[in-house]
């Protein structure tokens, strides 16, 4: 007998990798996770910032960054300039680091979306993988032909929920970058 669940689970993870990718992107508005990819120069290796650095949301266009090591300050501060994806431009006052988050163009909105659409192919295709692996599982364990089709229908439905899953995700956020 086939059974589907290891496959669900695979899917939710691909499903739950891309959402965590989804609250990464811009929206236009101050989000501590906007900054999760930035990697800092710190005590001679390459750190995540959430490891060094404390980031809060002070209002909807402002970053705040507290280091936990003020010598941190400046090489936290180049890194998040160094990033090219995100346009910020950080301002240290000694202590703290400021991120004013500029407002977004619209071509900017639509480059974000672009971006945004390049996960949701990442994650169908994640979704495919799983698919593919099932059938594979199926046409090997040489079941009957009716509980075959009967898997293969599961898994095809699977596949169609979770694919819909991110669409109904990607759409959300698209709506919330575009929104001015």
């Amino acid at each position: 007998m086939f059974d589907s669940k290891e496959y669900k689970v695979a899917a939710e993870a691909v499903l739950e990798r891309f959402n965590s990718e989804m609250k990464k992107v811009r929206t236009g508005r101050a989000h501590p996770d906007m900054l999760s990819a930035v990697k800092v120069e710190a005590y001679g290796q390459y750190m995540p910032l959430n490891q060094v650095a404390n980031v809060t949301v002070s209002d909807a266009t402002l970053l705040v960054i507290t280091p936990f090591d003020p010598s941190t300050i400046q090489s936290i501060s180049n890194a998040i300039r160094a990033d090219q994806t995100l346009g910020l431009n950080p301002a240290d006052d000694g202590r703290i680091i400021r991120v004013p988050i500029p407002p977004l163009t619209e071509e900017r909105r639509r480059e974000i979306v672009k971006t945004a659409s390049s996960k949701v192919e990442e994650a169908k295709v994640g979704i495919r993988g799983v698919r593919e692996d099932a059938r594979k599982e199926i046409k090997g364990a040489e079941l009957p032909e009716d509980v075959t089709k009967r898997a293969e229908k599961e898994i095809d439905d699977l596949a169609k929920e979770y694919n819909d899953k991110i669409d109904a995700a990607f759409k959300e956020k698209e709506a919330e970058i575009m929104k001015i």
